[in-house]
């Protein structure tokens, strides 16, 4: 459901979403080019989003984990695997979570919007970033 807010809410899990990528424009197409984070840094924007007065009158935003992140791919879409329609302009990129990998500290775990896959990286790589809030 789209909240008229930049926000989009699951029915299915109660997440609450940022509608846009991290780095565009919060505006009903999310134009501009979604910008791309370290797994560290990933981490730190919702922090700094939200003691900066947060978004669409909240404040408790934060990176998905990997299971809430698959929980947006869209199996029948592809490149990307995701509603075009609530998400628009979603790269068909790789998306950081918050689940660390468990084979040591080197990695993470994300989902792939091209193909709607999940799978880890190296935690210095550049990938990108949609909040949520509400779940877990």
């Amino acid at each position: 459901v789209d909240d008229g807010d930049g926000t989009i809410t699951d029915t299915a899990t109660s997440l609450i979403w940022r509608q846009c990528s991290e780095g565009q424009a919060n505006d009903t197409r999310c134009t501009g080019r979604a910008l791309t984070y370290t797994w560290q840094q990933a981490l730190q924007i919702p922090q700094t989003l939200n003691t900066s007065g947060g978004f669409a009158g909240h404040s408790d935003w934060r990176l998905p984990n990997l299971k809430e992140l698959r929980s947006i791919v869209e199996e029948a879409c592809y490149s990307p695997s995701i509603n075009s329609t609530r998400f628009p302009n979603t790269p068909s990129s790789d998306f950081w979570s918050a689940s660390a990998y468990a084979d040591g500290s080197s990695g993470a775990w994300g989902v792939y919007f091209g193909r709607g896959n999940s799978g880890d990286g190296g935690r210095s790589s550049n990938w990108h970033v949609r909040l949520v809030r509400g779940g877990q």
